[in-house]
């Protein structure tokens, strides 16, 4: 196994150097940044110097979420930050590119949610059937749902999602790499409603200039709840809100005011 040595003996933040991307550590310790050449094109976590004492993972414990159809593991985020620093899964990022290079789990790959944004060549389709994927987003497990989903039609035999999402992993300073791994956007809720019958469906917002994007389920009372963390989107900024029954663009700061009807 080809994995990038992370060191966490020490406690000093190292800066990153020009024209690389900054790695936060777990534990309130940082590591260098990864040579220029070291990209991110296989999911594996880096080789740790701490790893900890191999232990029994119960996973038919976990509690699942169905999508398209399938039932999809939630992995507590305790476990699956034990499978990262022992090396025993591969990680993907289910939002945008723009999020993923602001900040993500370090060694993940980009692998969109949304089929239609999502790069001819990504990587995941190549990774073996029988090896353990993560996937993970914000939401905080919409969109990776989704994206495992996929998976799991598509023949991978071992598929979680991170249950408490990105955002948890963020605030316990495990490993991350991007460009902005300090900052945590501002959370903006969007409510809308459909008819009942849409109830199962997604309903989708996205910021179309930067290709940020987020989903959740509607309801079976028809209604949605969109939980929005988009980096360097505002208040004024227009987002496009899309379900089966409309879509309707607006300010955020009027789309998170109310309740969105179209």
């Amino acid at each position: 196994m080809n994995r990038r040595t992370f060191l966490t003996a020490g406690a000093v933040s190292l800066s990153a150097t020009a024209g690389c991307l900054g790695v936060l550590g777990g534990g309130g310790t940082s590591g260098a940044p990864p040579t220029p050449d070291d990209d991110d094109v296989d999911g594996r976590p880096p080789a740790f110097d701490d790893q900890p004492d191999e232990r029994e993972v119960d996973t038919d414990s976990f509690g699942t979420v169905e999508e398209s159809g399938v039932d999809v593991p939630l992995a507590p985020i305790d476990v699956a930050h034990y499978w990262y620093k022992r090396g025993e899964a591969r990680f993907a990022d289910a939002r945008s590119q723009t999020q993923y290079e602001a900040s993500h789990i370090y060694g993940a790959v980009l692998s969109q949610a949304d089929a239609n944004r999502r790069s001819d060549d990504d990587p995941v389709a190549d990774w073996p059937r029988d090896e353990r994927v993560v996937c993970y987003c914000g939401c905080p497990h919409h969109l990776s749902s989704i994206r495992a989903s996929e998976l799991i039609q598509n023949d991978f035999e071992e598929v979680y999602v991170i249950d408490e999402g990105f955002w948890e992993w963020h605030d316990r300073e495990y490993p991350m790499r991007g460009s902005d791994v300090e900052t945590t956007p501002a959370n903006w809720v969007v409510d809308g409603e459909v008819a009942a019958s849409f109830a199962g469906e997604n309903a989708w917002a996205r910021h179309r200039p930067s290709g940020q994007m987020e989903s959740t389920d509607i309801g079976g009372d028809g209604r949605y709840e969109l939980h929005l963390k988009f980096n360097d989107v505002g208040p004024d900024s227009t987002i496009e809100v899309d379900t089966p029954a409309y879509t309707v663009e607006g300010k955020l700061s009027d789309l998170a005011t109310g309740t969105v009807q179209g």
